[in-house]
């Protein structure tokens, strides 16, 4: 019972939440390819969105196997700037880059 009385406010709380500027965006491009030991997706939206990604096995059959992944996405914020942020992600961690994001020193 509890859990119907949670899921109705829920439900009733997103039927009462204001549109999103999403609701109003259309797909303008939308691409992907995956592979047992690769992939690549890219996307695009008319409201300002994009992501793009390229992701490859490395090291395969070892102990040592991982997979990198080069990409970028970016979004327009609430106070209208466009943020971009480029990244690589593989066993050194994730790595971000963007001219918004602070830049650790050099040691």
């Amino acid at each position: 019972m509890k859990f119907l009385i949670v899921f109705v406010a829920l439900f009733a709380l997103a039927v009462a939440a204001p549109p999103s500027r999403s609701e109003d965006a259309v797909i303008l491009r939308l691409e992907s390819d995956v592979g047992p030991e690769s992939f690549k997706y890219g996307w695009e939206t008319s409201d300002g969105q994009a992501a793009d990604a390229v992701g490859q096995l490395n090291n395969i059959g070892t102990e040592q196997e991982a997979i990198s992944v080069k990409g970028s996405y970016r979004f327009v914020a609430d106070d209208g700037v466009t943020y971009e942020v480029t990244y690589i992600a593989d066993e050194n961690g994730f790595q971000p880059q963007g001219a918004h994001l602070p830049v650790a020193p050099e040691a």
